[in-house]
């Protein structure tokens, strides 16, 4: 696929995804981009992964929002992605497509990138469907339980929602990769997914900046202004590690758990 057919294709499915409600202007923007730069260079395999990503995680978001809806005030942001979430979640899948131009015949940016891919939607699915757990999340860090939507908190459910997430990108990867042993691939991506999504549990429930809202007395992702309108008060983390750098991180992890388990296995 050309560059050129790519960046239509990124500018067709970011304004339809900003039509449905998908994302925002400025994340149709972004998808639009980095969509075009991932389909343009990586052709349809690396394309593929990208929409089971963005589609089914989308799907999630929407089915069930209204179910959710008294979780909104502990996230950072609403269902609508933002630039900053597309390129948290497919910042660092441009840069391996690049890679991959570059470095001809290697086939680890393709891994890693399935590895990346798999962890953001591992991620996606946990915290979409883990909220339906019939028992209170606890916390990762040191088992207490606490409310759901809470950074950090984890369940049964979610971790199983979290495999079949990592799952789904893994098989498509062994599915239209070129590796000559898929089986590997399918393993490696899948258990690089789950890691991903676990070292994101662990920084939402250890040093992602979390804040308090004076007059609900709630804690959140959301700075500077609560659901409700109130300022919110830095209660502890790093200000700087919001849930965008942490989703970024995540995939990071996922590609780097993928490559390093894909040469064990292969």
């Amino acid at each position: 696929m050309q560059l050129p057919l790519g960046l239509f294709l990124g500018l067709v499915i970011g304004g339809l995804a900003w039509r449905v409600g998908a994302l925002t202007p400025s994340g149709a923007l972004a998808a639009a981009i980095t969509g075009g730069v991932i389909f343009g260079w990586g052709g349809l395999e690396w394309a593929v992964l990208l929409l089971a990503f963005f589609v089914s995680s989308s799907v999630l978001s929407r089915a069930f929002a209204r179910r959710k809806a008294d979780l909104a005030e502990k996230y950072s942001k609403g269902e609508r992605r933002d630039w900053g979430q597309v390129l948290a979640n497919g910042g660092l899948g441009a840069l391996l497509v690049l890679a991959s131009a570059v470095l001809i015949g290697e086939a680890w940016p393709w891994v890693a990138y399935a590895g990346a891919m798999a962890a953001v939607n591992a991620d996606t699915w946990a915290t979409e469907l883990g909220v339906f757990s019939p028992r209170p999340p606890r916390l990762i860090t040191t088992g207490k339980p606490v409310e759901r939507g809470t950074s950090g908190g984890i369940t049964l459910l979610g971790y199983l929602a979290a495999l079949a997430g990592s799952a789904l990108i893994g098989g498509l990867a062994a599915w239209m990769g070129e590796s000559p042993q898929p089986a590997a691939v399918w393993v490696a991506v899948t258990l690089a997914g789950l890691a991903g999504s676990t070292f994101d549990s662990w920084l939402g429930g250890s040093v992602q900046a979390i804040y308090h809202c004076p007059r609900c007395g709630k804690e959140t992702e959301r700075s500077p202004l609560h659901t409700c309108g109130t300022p919110t008060v830095f209660l502890r983390g790093w200000r700087w590690l919001d849930n965008d750098w942490v989703n970024f991180l995540c995939s990071l992890v996922g590609a780097l758990a993928a490559v390093g388990l894909w040469v064990l296995l292969a």
